[in-house]
């Protein structure tokens, strides 16, 4: 949200000034919601009857504004994530990301945070066509194989879970509801609480 919540509005002022939309008051807990989706699904949930053709340039415009936020240093973590990051590295846990992003924002992220330091790759889902994850994550227990925990704060993360019989863990500090990580075997809430939990379902 440090960097989404402000390349929506001015996204969203673009669409107003050209008419596209008509002017109304978006809560910043509205906006939250569609932290975690796709291009796609965010402007299916948003303004479902827009011109295909203006949904993927105001995406564009997002995704410009969001890189320029990550380059200004106004992308940050949550505190302690880089010590859990190591405790699990040190513990010989592989990890890898998948998130709904495009390629462009997590080769950002990537060189940013310089997460080679714990993470074997990023996957984006643009890279797969925009997927849902649950078919993406298919690809990825090919290349890593073994038992998966899959980690998050979205229902898109719990369903990846169901095509490679992984563990979940649901993360209640971030923005999906109570009711989107219902199922999940195990909730971590804080990022400090990630690698206990980790470590609980490996020994389950």
């Amino acid at each position: 949200m440090k960097i989404y919540e402000d390349a929506f509005r001015k996204c969203y002022q673009w669409l107003v000034e050209e008419g596209y939309v008509q002017q109304e008051e978006i809560s910043t807990e509205r906006i939250s919601r569609w932290l975690g989706m796709n291009s796609i699904e965010m402007w299916n949930s948003f303004q479902p009857d827009l011109d295909e053709e203006v949904k993927g340039i105001a995406s564009n415009k997002i995704g410009e504004e969001m890189l320029k936020g990550i380059s200004e240093g106004k992308a940050v973590w949550y505190d302690g994530t880089e010590e859990m990051l190591e405790s699990l590295l040190t513990d010989g846990y592989k990890m890898v990301i998948l998130s709904n992003c495009k390629k462009a924002y997590k080769e950002q992220n990537w060189k940013n945070f310089r997460m080679e330091r714990w993470f074997e790759e990023f996957f984006d889902c643009e890279s797969f066509g925009f997927a849902p994850k649950e078919e993406i994550i298919q690809a990825i227990q090919a290349k890593y194989p073994g038992t998966m925990i899959i980690i998050g704060d979205r229902a898109s993360d719990l369903k990846a879970a169901k095509p490679v019989e992984g563990k979940t863990i649901g993360c209640s500090y971030g923005y999906g509801s109570e009711e989107e990580l219902a199922d999940a075997d195990l909730t971590a809430c804080s990022v400090k609480e990630v690698a206990e939990k980790v470590r609980l379902l490996t020994k389950a």
